[in-house]
């Protein structure tokens, strides 16, 4: 049974969110604030987090930049906010989903779902698979253990930014359009998808890119989308 951590300052949203999920057979853990979320996961393994943006005390935004310090689990924000900047924000701090208030209570519930089967193919579950490893010049992707170095330097990226990479670096020297890339990753039809793909894309080149405004690798092709460059052992 996969365990799910619901964080929300309002305990009528959590225990509405709770009733959902388990009614598709998962196991909720409950928090209130950040500091609680941060006990929590000290304590018990948890699969996937939701987390309210808003919230006194240690809010969402500073709860999952403290997570992302050691932790790649899949994250949902959500926020009573509609505005884009506040979906770029969460996106930009390495959250891997975004939700707006109100929603769809089986939207959530989907969501969830869909998280966690990434996040389950990128082998993060500990799913035992042949070994695939990926090089690029000085980068090199580890398929097996998830590991992604860049001149033997370790990167963590969260599980949609290893996706997008892995995608790219499989392909070296394929241009990707943006609805591509979305399609492929996200698994649904590609609306209004500029500007979540770009900020991963951004994301993804200040942590493999020694100098993210003259990439190396991560290469942007005005107009068509994004490739990874071909390096010398490819």
């Amino acid at each position: 049974m996969q365990t799910i951590l619901v964080c929300d300052d309002d305990k009528q949203i959590v225990e509405a969110i709770a009733i959902y999920l388990n009614g598709e057979g998962f196991h909720v853990l409950k928090a209130y604030d950040g500091y609680d979320v941060l006990d929590i996961m000290a304590e018990h393994k948890v699969d996937l987090l939701i987390i309210d943006v808003m919230m006194p005390g240690l809010d969402g935004v500073h709860t999952v930049l403290k997570i992302r310090e050691n932790s790649s689990i899949p994250i949902i924000m959500l926020s009573a906010k509609g505005e884009d900047n506040d979906k770029i924000l969460g996106l930009n701090i390495g959250a891997d989903d975004y939700l707006t208030k109100p929603y769809n209570p089986l939207e959530l519930v989907a969501r969830v779902k869909s998280q966690l089967r990434r996040y389950t193919q990128l082998g993060n579950m500990e799913e035992l698979t042949q070994a695939n490893v990926y090089t690029c010049g000085g980068l090199v992707m580890d398929d097996d253990t998830k590991d992604v170095t860049v001149d033997g330097n370790p990167v963590k990226l969260t599980p949609i930014e290893y996706n997008i990479l892995l995608l790219l670096v499989k392909n070296a020297g394929k241009v990707f359009s943006i609805d591509e890339i979305y399609t492929s990753i996200w698994n649904e039809e590609a609306i209004g998808a500029d500007n979540t793909v770009a900020v991963h894309i951004r994301h993804i080149r200040e942590k493999i890119e020694i100098n993210p405004r003259e990439p190396r690798y991560l290469k942007v092709v005005w107009g068509v989308g994004y490739k990874i460059e071909k390096q010398e052992n490819n």
